[in-house]
């Protein structure tokens, strides 16, 4: 096959297609972004205030301090809104799901992330989610996916 030859994408297994860009884990993130090793999603909280601050700062934007710990949370969630992308731009098969879920523990705090494990069309907003990680290399992304009925 020459140099310049076009590979049919479809051809390739789909997980040696997946290019997803990684976070850069830095000291202020890298707890996020490893936290689902035990499968916990972990937020920082404010040890004056107990407000979540998300996406992580070195100091909480309600009372400014700097007293701020990691904490896990329960990783339920609320679809807010979405979109449904079918077009191919080389990180996820298309249709999928980028949806900001507001998080049961305070709506205010919301994660842009993709929502796995149902149907696109499906997707309603209001509908409820929960967490669910995908390990590639040190990072734990957290994605959501339909809420089990309990």
């Amino acid at each position: 096959m020459s140099v310049n030859a076009r590979v049919d994408a479809r051809a390739v297994p789909w997980h040696h297609r997946l290019v997803r860009p990684l976070p850069a884990l830095t000291p202020e993130t890298e707890f996020f972004w490893t936290a689902g090793a035990d499968g916990r999603l972990r937020l920082l909280r404010c040890t004056d205030c107990y407000s979540y601050v998300h996406p992580p700062a070195p100091v909480c934007p309600r009372c400014t301090s700097r007293a701020l710990q990691p904490e896990p949370v329960s990783g339920r969630g609320t679809v807010l809104t979405f979109t449904i992308n079918h077009q191919e731009w080389g990180l996820l098969d298309p249709p999928y799901v980028i949806a900001i879920v507001e998080l049961a523990e305070d709506p205010s705090v919301r994660l842009t992330t993709n929502l796995v494990g149902i149907d696109p069309e499906e997707v309603r907003s209001g509908m409820p989610v929960q967490v669910r990680f995908e390990h590639v290399d040190d990072v734990y992304l957290p994605l959501f996916e339909p809420a089990a009925m309990t």
